[in-house]
């Protein structure tokens, strides 16, 4: 007998979620269709931060490139004038 009890109760969970699907069925479907394209859309959308990384690290690799011809450029001149050479 306590489970016929059991069963007639129904929990506020359960009953939130009727709602929301009785919500859901009264919109149309292009509406349903445009609001899952634009959550799609947000979530595959590149961000600032990942342009950010992006261009910072070409950059570091740039500066480091840089760096390295520059170094290795300055110490293999040898200056060929003296200032006594007259």
């Amino acid at each position: 007998m306590g489970r016929k009890d059991a069963s007639t109760i129904k929990l506020p969970v359960d009953q939130y979620r009727k709602q929301i699907g009785k919500q859901d069925y009264k919109k149309t479907k292009p509406i349903l269709r445009a609001t899952k394209l634009k959550a799609e859309a947000k979530k595959t959308a590149i961000g600032i931060k990942e342009v950010g990384l992006v261009l910072a690290a070409i950059l570091a690799l740039l500066l480091a490139f840089y760096a390295f011809f520059y170094l290795r450029l300055s110490m293999d001149v040898e200056p060929d004038l003296d200032p006594d050479e007259d």
